[in-house]
């Protein structure tokens, strides 16, 4: 039942973290070396944000919390 409630967060975080490993991609080759270093840890805590913040959201379907908002 759950498994169906669990398929957007796991889209939306595939999709995010492609769109911006494409895009600092783009932006890391053109500029210089000291800034594709600089510019490279940004898609990666992106990604790794967005993880932390999927598996969240699927800890929270598991329980049973799927309209989290009315906690707020």
């Amino acid at each position: 039942m759950h498994a169906k409630k669990m398929i957007a967060p796991i889209v939306v975080t595939v999709i995010m973290i492609i769109y911006y490993a494409v895009y600092f991609g783009f932006i890391i080759y053109a500029v210089d070396d000291v800034w594709k270093w600089l510019l490279g840890i940004v898609p990666v805590a992106f990604a790794a944000l967005m993880i932390k913040v999927c598996i969240d959201r699927i800890k929270e379907i598991k329980k049973g919390e799927e309209d989290d908002l009315s906690q707020y």
